[in-house]
């Protein structure tokens, strides 16, 4: 159905003991196994971030009770610890990558914990995990200036395809943010679809470059992730995730316009 609203799922590690940088927004390996066998349990069918927008694109219908299993970043323990659940249900998903966090000829060395290397990214894709972009050096794409948000969008890229032989997709934007401009530089990249965060159910009509998804963290219960999941009592279950990005989107515009005015004035 065109108006289908599909949850997609936000991890970002998964591990038993991470360090402080990515702990709030991991969870437990014991914690994505239970949350696997709920949606096998739920009849939901998973699919990749690219085969959701090409059905969305083609008007062709989608699997019954669609869901995507969704990873930013990189960690090892999407490797070491989601992929044993994912395929103990035959479970595809999508991986974003940060190519400078990633352990490797091009590591920058900002990885927030154990990062991924290439041979088991390599391993991802062959087990059915979609390998999209998310960008070079995690900035944030709607402060940066024009050329050094095509270089983190190319660059990444490039390194992908690189790396995979094959051409990334998808793109999801580092910390969910994203601007007019920014959505149209990744569209001429060549991406053909993003997703951004929002916390809410993606629909057709938030277009292929803007889809929401709901975050997963180490503090989302299994009853809370049925619901999620389900569709039920989101405003309420991200009501404070969406005040503070209101805020925060209030004073990002205000350093933005500030650096603007200092440019033109300089």
């Amino acid at each position: 159905m065109s108006d289908a609203r599909v949850p997609i799922l936000m991890y970002h590690a998964v591990a038993t003991d991470p360090n402080e940088a990515t702990r709030a927004l991991s969870v437990t390996p014991e914690a994505f196994a239970e949350q696997m066998a709920v949606l096998a349990d739920r009849g939901r069918t998973p699919v990749t971030t690219a085969e959701l927008a090409s059905c969305w694109r083609s008007g062709r219908a989608l699997p019954e009770r669609p869901v995507l299993i969704t990873f930013d970043d990189g960690y090892e323990g999407v490797h070491r610890h989601a992929l044993p659940a994912l395929a103990e249900h035959g479970f595809p998903a999508t991986l974003f990558v940060t190519t400078g966090w990633l352990r490797g000829p091009y590591d920058t060395g900002g990885g927030l914990d154990t990062m991924l290397d290439w041979d088991q990214v390599r391993e991802l894709a062959a087990a059915g995990v979609e390998i999209g972009g998310h960008s070079h050096s995690h900035p944030q794409l709607d402060q940066v200036s024009e050329a050094t948000l095509r270089f983190e969008l190319i660059h990444c890229k490039e390194i992908v395809s690189d790396q995979l032989g094959a051409v990334p997709a998808s793109f999801a934007y580092p910390y969910g943010y994203s601007s007019r401009r920014v959505r149209q530089a990744v569209r001429e990249t060549g991406y053909a679809q993003a997703l951004a965060v929002g916390n809410g159910l993606a629909r057709r009509a938030q277009g292929p470059y803007a889809l929401r998804r709901v975050t997963v963290r180490r503090g989302t219960g299994i009853e809370e992730f049925e619901r999620v999941v389900e569709g039920r009592a989101i405003t309420r279950t991200f009501a404070r995730d969406r005040a503070l990005t209101k805020g925060y989107a209030v004073v990002r515009g205000t350093r933005r316009a500030r650096r603007l005015i200092s440019r033109t004035e300089g």
